[in-house]
């Protein structure tokens, strides 16, 4: 079975904290630039940003420098890519006897499961201020933004960073060839629309801690 991107890159950050370092220094006692596995190397430019991949040598110095086999290798990658997830319950069914014990978990096998987001280069969090998006999301809750998340549609929410260094929280209200309209849940603050050309990039939140 192939490995994914995600998979390999995975596996040697794995790898590097098996052997009690930094990515920097398992390249390092490879014999190599101590810079091969930094996340800006792992991918190149573009929407969505393009996968670059680890080299067959690059892969073969860290498995000699550190003693493992290329099978153990593909089962670190595979573990460590297990999605994390917790039981998922329709709110209707929610109201239900006999879904929850009496601690209030989890009860029976009618449960279905939601997988939360995984660890990736493409991913970042943010922490929310000012009151735009208020009642949505408020002053300090952290949302998750994944970049590689690009197609985004008409209600989506959204992070949009522009040309002019701006990195904004908003919802899509509306897009064309050359412009998208960002508005805010706050009805004090009108919509907004961001031409195309001063996007910089423009990630789907995936996640929100509040």
């Amino acid at each position: 079975m192939a490995l994914t991107h995600s998979q390999l890159w995975t596996a040697i950050d794995g790898l590097a904290r098996r052997e009690g370092l930094s990515a920097s220094a398992l390249a390092r006692r490879a014999g190599l630039d101590a810079t091969s596995f930094n996340p800006s190397k792992r991918f190149g430019p573009g929407t969505p940003p393009r996968p670059r991949w680890p080299s067959t040598e690059s892969l073969t110095r860290i498995l000699q420098a550190t003693g493992m086999t290329l099978g153990d290798f593909a089962s670190l990658a595979r573990e460590a890519e297990r999605p994390a997830t917790v039981p998922m319950l329709g709110m209707a069914k929610a109201g239900l006897e006999g879904f929850f014990d009496d601690a209030g978990l989890p009860l029976g096998d009618s449960w279905d499961e939601t997988e939360l987001p995984r660890p990736s280069e493409t991913l970042l969090s943010l922490k929310v201020s000012g009151d735009s998006m208020v009642p949505l999301y408020r002053v300090g809750d952290r949302i998750v933004v994944d970049r590689a998340e690009t197609d985004v549609r008409k209600g989506d929410r959204v992070v949009v960073r522009t040309t002019g260094g701006e990195t904004i929280v908003k919802e899509v209200a509306a897009l064309s060839a050359r412009s998208v309209t960002l508005a805010s849940i706050n009805p004090a603050y009108p919509a907004r629309v961001v031409p195309r050309v001063d996007i910089v990039w423009m990630g789907r939140i995936v996640w929100v801690s509040q």
